[in-house]
């Protein structure tokens, strides 16, 4: 994981070095920087969204909403991989807003309707038999409003939630789960076609959910957060309530 960021390497660090080799967060940024290992982010894009449809769109349900276990909200959201001149590839991700951790996802050639349905079907296969209350939150592209989508989401009981103005705040644990993969690993990679892309994109995934430490989640991976019900501890103001919140780990 090689651009995991300082803060997750100190607490790999203070779990894995004995306490006479132990190193302070400040100290640690400090060799970092000296070595050159503080790396500036690098922008470049397309857009995803296409919200100017004639498909039926759904109001925002989240914006006083706050989950306490999995399985109350996914939230859904389309990225891109460069893999040449004006070229990409797109990737569908779902991803449990309780614990941080990618239900579905599916690699695609194009945008169309069918990356983001066999990630949502990924996604569903993981739930068990009987689920209730599920909301599934998304942009108002025509991917996620397509009759095929909302129709597979209302078989299955799911509530269908998207954003009302834009504002990417509005999905925002999407957002962040988009930039932690990309700018972590995928922007850094290398595809040679999309059955290689497929593969590493798995792999970044699989390091997603099982090691990758979570500041939003208790300091937890996604998988051990998907364990969990009751609230966990966040460094930072709440994605779905004004306030700042803090609460306590619950088993």
């Amino acid at each position: 994981m090689p651009r995991t960021g300082g803060r997750k390497i100190h607490r790999f660090l203070q779990e894995e070095l004995p306490e006479d080799l132990q190193i302070g967060r400040d100290a640690l940024f400090d060799l970092l920087r000296k070595h050159g290992y503080l790396i500036r982010n690098r922008r470049r894009g397309t857009k995803t969204t296409d919200s100017k449809h004639r498909f039926r769109t759904y109001p925002n349900l989240i914006k006083e909403f706050v989950p306490d276990e999995p399985n109350q909200l996914w939230v859904s959201d389309i990225t891109y991989l460069s893999v040449g001149y004006r070229s990409f590839y797109y990737l569908s991700l779902i991803t449990d807003a309780y614990s941080r951790k990618i239900v579905g996802t599916h690699l695609s050639e194009s945008l169309s309707t069918e990356g983001p349905l066999k990630a949502l079907k990924m996604a569903m296969d993981t739930l068990p038999e009987e689920v209730g209350g599920l909301i599934h939150h998304s942009d108002r592209g025509i991917q996620y409003c397509s009759t095929q989508y909302v129709s597979a989401l209302q078989e299955r009981g799911i509530q269908i939630s998207m954003t009302e103005n834009g504002d990417p705040l509005e999905n925002a644990i999407a957002e962040r789960v988009n930039g932690i993969l990309k700018e972590e690993w995928l922007n850094y990679m290398t595809y040679f076609g999309i059955k290689d892309a497929r593969a590493k994109v798995s792999e970044v995934i699989t390091l997603y959910n099982t090691k990758r430490k979570h500041s939003s989640i208790a300091m937890l991976t996604p998988e051990q957060a998907h364990l969990k019900t009751g609230g966990l501890a966040r460094c930072w103001r709440n994605y779905y309530k004004k306030e700042a919140i803090q609460k306590d780990v619950y088993v």
